[in-house]
């Protein structure tokens, strides 16, 4: 089964924030993250099972970059719903009170 990746608006921010941020330093690596990012999503949507981390919330990690796919499997739908881009040098805390705004 093939599943459809949804990005939440969240995500989509998370994913502009550190696009911006790698462009700064250099926009080959900018668009490396991007590229990168991108292959993740065509292996989520073939194999979605990863490790459960944070919150029974599966993540996967984005190879050479300090950020984990956050996402929730709605088999039903066969859709993978990314909820978010983080960056593990972050504090989650700053992160989950930034979902609540």
């Amino acid at each position: 089964m093939v599943f459809k990746i949804a990005i939440t608006h969240n995500a989509h921010i998370d994913t502009l924030e550190g696009i911006e941020w790698y462009n700064k330093q250099s926009s080959i690596i900018g668009k490396r993250f991007y590229q990168t990012l991108q292959k993740k999503y065509k292996t989520l949507s073939q194999n979605p099972y990863f490790q459960i981390r944070y919150e029974n919330v599966p993540c996967l990690p984005l190879a050479k970059f300090p950020y984990l796919i956050h996402y929730v499997v709605e088999e039903h739908r066969e859709q993978i719903v990314i909820i978010g881009i983080i960056c593990t040098y972050r504090n989650p805390e700053r992160w989950k009170s930034s979902r609540k705004k």
